[in-house]
């Protein structure tokens, strides 16, 4: 019997030794696999204009129906301007209904003029009583463009709404700062790839004009859900108003998609973070219909709800 016992405690030993290593070696070679969440797909949709500004509307009452009218004062179409700075003053006349550009000092917003100056974003003109300084404009031939917008930015597009002027600057501008307004709003990034065009602008004001207007900046919280695209259209009619054209949009990377009426849209969906929007005008076979350095404009905007 001690024999037998003295053999055995060995044994024993020997399994339990093995059967050891042997879960330490499956433990070593164990993944543990955590499950990750796919990002999140953007699927934008087009939707009714919001109830939010469909209340302002209703009460702003016949500023709704109202029919501005612009004229540029200064800087004249075909004006040489010898100075780096230049003087924007417009007149507006016309059926206002009580339409005049203004800021409510309560909410900051109000009716405005968009004002842009080659191809870069507009800025808001609220008081047409001030003059619109353009400060740092580079040498070179300009293009002016201006139109009556509402407090959500959406533009007036009646006949006379929207004016151009080109006009070219001969004296000063330093093309390594930006050109700004004289609250020190940028209106072009001149030293940019994007706007090295800007000194030698090619536009023929007698071809068709698409101007982007919205969406710019930065949307927080109500503002993105939906957010607006709207624009301006000369000498150019789309297919679904008796003409033979299109707009495109393209946002970010999605497919591209088409407008045949001249209207706002209204777009929801949209995920947090920068985003690029693209507009173009496209011709009657299927292709972006340029007018000199114009009609292909894109814009980056950021959304954070």
């Amino acid at each position: 019997m001690k024999r037998f016992k003295g053999s055995t405690v060995p044994l024993i030993l020997l399994v339990l030794a093995f059967g050891a290593c042997a879960n330490n070696q499956e433990n070593a070679n164990t993944t543990v696999v955590r499950s990750v969440s796919p990002p999140p797909i953007q699927r934008l949709q087009v939707v009714r204009r919001p109830e939010s500004i469909a209340d302002q509307a209703n009460a702003r009452g016949e500023q709704e129906a109202a029919q501005p009218i612009l004229r540029i004062l200064s800087p004249a179409n075909g004006s040489q301007v010898e100075e780096a700075n230049v003087q924007v003053r417009l007149a507006l006349s016309g059926d206002l209904k009580g339409y005049q550009p203004h800021k409510d000092p309560a909410t900051g917003t109000g009716n405005h003029i968009h004002v842009i100056l080659d191809d870069n974003p507009y800025e808001a003109y609220c008081d047409l009583n001030v003059p619109f300084e353009l400060q740092n404009v580079t040498p070179g031939r300009h293009v002016l463009r201006v139109f009556a917008s509402r407090p959500w930015h959406e533009s007036y597009k009646n006949e006379g709404s929207f004016q151009m002027a080109i006009f070219t600057v001969r004296g000063g501008g330093d093309a390594s700062r930006p050109t700004t307004t004289a609250t020190g709003q940028v209106m072009a990034n001149n030293n940019s790839a994007a706007n090295s065009s800007a000194q030698s602008v090619e536009l023929d004001p007698e071809k068709p004009l698409l101007t982007y207007s919205r969406p710019k900046g930065e949307y927080k919280g109500a503002d993105a859900a939906p957010i607006m695209i709207d624009f301006w259209l000369t000498n150019a009619k789309l297919r679904g108003d008796g003409g033979e054209y299109l707009v495109r949009y393209i946002i970010d990377d999605d497919e591209p998609q088409y407008l045949d009426k001249w209207e706002p849209v209204w777009l929801a969906g949209w995920l947090d973070g920068k985003h690029t929007v693209r507009l173009e005008l496209i011709g009657r076979d299927g292709y972006p219909l340029k007018n000199g350095s114009f009609n292909i404009t894109t814009r980056e905007i950021t959304v954070a709800k």
